[in-house]
């Protein structure tokens, strides 16, 4: 009787233990780059003190940081194309640490400055990095969530890293804060140094040809998103404290329940996210946008009342952060054999939205008044829904499989039965 060759569609696996805890550990890394980046804002009185320098002048050390991620994590990328991703992981926590205890015994602002800068360049390099590795880590029926697990330990930073990073920068010399940090990089270069195993590139060939497969329309598309998306976001999230007391009516530790809500809906939205995303990146991408859109709008309507506010603020902080992952993992899917280099592109897209967001919300904040932010901030999301649609229906290059649960792909069993 002759023998059958029979083809099992894959099946959805969990991660194994040793990918789960490489995933953590990348989830713990990403948590120390996330507490450094935003745990300026909390103590810049403190170093405007301690610097003799007045606070507009500190809130360079923001400017300087995200422009870092912005340009100089793209050229760091492009520097080190060709290196494995482990040790890129390795290499930008090391930097990462080394900058932030540099920042610890800076004597003037310039040097923290220019620390600050290079921190953010390293900042940029690691999250494309991070991220593109923990897809690789994991089926294609599960890469969302894994890229979902990187961008939660930032998520997470922000609910927990950088409250109590600033408490203890009021409390102590703001120095200890960058310090602490410093420790903790150690710690996460450590874990990932015994955990994280080698991983292969999604990019192929030199930068040259990861350059012409990030420079089409597809993947050009989907940074363009990421920029307007997060500059919309930023608009009113910039001077959402301030527009809570002008506008809600809420002073002193109520502003901080407030946030607190917020942040905790993004943590959950990020990795809820990146299950969605799994399914299809393109679809949640839309469902997301047209969420947070209708309900900016909403904010704007109701923004004087506190309750229907903080609800308000919970859907924004749960589909805002939700579609990060699915955003991430449509640009690194449009760029095909480009993919490392737009991992790290669209963390800059984030970047550069977030500097643009931060930027219209003081103009707008000064001329209009805060009232307005969030309807400002719906239009900005609202003109990416034809965006988003367009990426939902965009597929990757030629020779780069877009893998759906069920669809077979190159890790599809094969059996033989015969007789």
């Amino acid at each position: 009787m002759p023998r059958a060759v029979v083809t099992r569609p894959p099946t959805a696996r969990p991660p194994g233990r040793r990918e789960a805890r490489a995933l953590a550990v990348l989830g713990l890394s990403a948590f120390v780059v996330g507490t450094a980046e935003f745990v300026v804002v909390g103590v810049l009185d403190r170093i405007s003190t301690g610097l003799h320098v007045s606070v507009g002048t500190v809130g360079l050390l923001v400017t300087a940081y995200a422009l870092g991620v912005c340009v100089g994590g793209p050229a760091l990328t492009a520097l080190t194309i060709r290196l494995p991703r482990r040790f890129l992981l390795c290499a930008a926590l090391a930097l990462y640490t080394l900058a932030n205890g540099m920042a610890a015994v800076a004597d003037g602002f310039t040097a923290l400055l220019v620390v600050r800068a290079v921190a953010g360049a390293v900042h940029g390099l690691f999250v494309g990095v991070a991220s593109a590795a923990a897809a690789s880590l994991v089926g294609p029926d599960r890469k969302g969530r894994a890229v979902a697990v990187v961008f939660g330990g930032i998520a997470a930073a922000n609910l927990l890293g950088v409250p109590l990073a600033t408490y203890a920068g009021h409390v102590l010399p703001w120095q200890w804060v960058f310090a602490g940090i410093a420790v903790l990089g150690c710690v996460a270069l450590g874990l990932t140094l015994a955990v994280v195993p080698q991983v292969a590139n999604s990019g192929h060939g030199a930068l040259g040809a990861q350059t012409r497969h990030v420079l089409t329309r597809p993947a050009l598309l989907a940074l363009g998103t990421g920029v307007l998306l997060f500059c919309g976001q930023f608009t009113v999230f910039t001077l959402l404290g301030t527009y809570l007391q002008r506008v809600t009516g809420v002073s002193g530790g109520a502003v901080g329940v407030f946030l607190l809500v917020f942040g905790a809906a993004g943590s959950v939205g990020t990795l809820v996210g990146g299950r969605f995303a799994d399914r299809d990146a393109g679809t949640t991408l839309v469902v997301a946008g047209v969420v947070l859109t209708a309900d900016l709008g909403v904010l704007f309507l109701v923004g004087g009342h506190p309750v229907p506010t903080a609800l308000a603020l919970a859907v924004f902080g749960l589909f805002g952060f939700g579609l990060a992952p699915a955003l991430q993992l449509r640009t690194i899917e449009l760029a095909g054999p480009g993919g490392d280099l737009a991992s790290t592109l669209g963390a800059s897209a984030g970047n550069a939205g977030i500097a643009a967001g931060s930027a219209l919300a003081g103009w707008f904040g000064t001329r209009y008044g805060v009232a307005g932010l969030p309807l400002a901030a719906a239009g900005i999301c609202g003109a990416t829904l034809p965006l988003v649609w367009a990426l939902r229906r965009m597929k990757p290059p030629r020779g780069v499989a877009e893998v759906s649960p069920g669809a077979p792909d190159p890790s599809t069993e094969v059996a033989v039965v015969g007789g």
